[in-house]
């Protein structure tokens, strides 16, 4: 397909565009019902976009250039300059997702205290929505006919004829995005129905041993990204997903030791009661 929805003058505006974009905006939705539902201040709706908004694309964008191409973007001025310059390159997931720790502990920090929450709290109700945010990414990637699979015979194999390509493909795109998608109406059914019985540190935890489970698993049918994965046992995104899986089973550890509530807690504020008493002005 035409990675390209149409033209306004010389600016272009893209299927993946479109559906990252629809992402973030769902996740905008997702989360209002979260704060409504746990009595978080929905001000901070916003602010919560801007950050995750910033982080991912920061992230994604320097995890791409960090993790698999150091000597391009590193190795000239040129080169340099197109880290600023996304439409040129990719975005890394495994980047993003750093990112967006540093985002949130900020985020937990600036507004957990005074609203009732912290870092781990933020993070297992935003894993959810991200399960939704990167189906529609692996999308994009589908219409932009790109980290696809090696050849296949199987009947649903893609002719990514975008590329150059005359022999079907894994669509590793569609892989990855339904393993997502599965994911995040689990946890949105458990948050719905069992958050009395959760502990705080779950929803991440399973997220992570999950998702980057799953990621590492179709990598061993992806083609290699850049040329150095051809020499590898295990490839970029291979080895960044094994880091990620064990933070998961760490989380997870910490939610059955700690046995913090997974929905946020408001400590009772005592108030005063108004008293009729008045005070004897003729005491000696």
């Amino acid at each position: 397909m035409n990675p390209e929805l149409f033209h306004i003058g010389p600016l272009s505006i893209r299927w993946y565009s479109i559906l990252f974009v629809s992402g973030f905006i769902l996740g905008w939705f997702i989360f209002k019902w979260f704060f409504q539902r746990e009595k978080i201040s929905t001000d901070l709706l916003d602010p919560l976009l801007y950050t995750l908004l910033i982080g991912t694309i920061v992230g994604a964008r320097l995890g791409h250039c960090i993790f698999y191409q150091p000597d391009y973007y590193f190795g000239s001025w040129q080169g340099f300059w197109e880290i600023f310059m996304p439409w040129k390159g990719g975005l890394a997931s495994h980047g993003g997702t750093i990112a967006l720790f540093i985002a949130m502990i900020w985020f937990a920090h600036h507004y957990g205290r005074k609203n009732d929450f912290d870092f781990v709290w933020i993070l297992d109700h935003l894993c959810i929505a991200v399960c939704f945010a990167a189906t529609f990414i692996r999308l994009g990637n589908l219409c932009n006919s790109e980290i696809y699979g090696d050849v296949t015979n199987l009947p649903w194999g893609f002719i990514f004829e975008l590329r150059g390509e005359t022999e079907p493909k894994h669509p590793t795109q569609l892989y990855e995005a339904l393993s997502y998608l599965i994911l995040g109406f689990v946890l949105l059914w458990m948050y719905r129905y069992k958050l009395d019985k959760i502990y705080r540190g779950t929803f991440i935890g399973i997220f992570f041993i999950v998702l980057f489970g799953m990621r590492f698993l179709i990598e061993f049918i992806k083609e290699p990204q850049v040329g150095f994965e051809e020499t590898m046992a295990l490839n970029m995104g291979q080895i960044l997903s094994i880091p990620f899986i064990l933070i998961g089973v760490g989380f997870l550890v910490y939610a059955f030791v700690r046995k913090v509530p997974a929905a946020a807690v408001h400590p009772q504020k005592l108030k005063s009661e108004p008293t009729h008493f008045v005070r004897p002005t003729n005491l000696k």
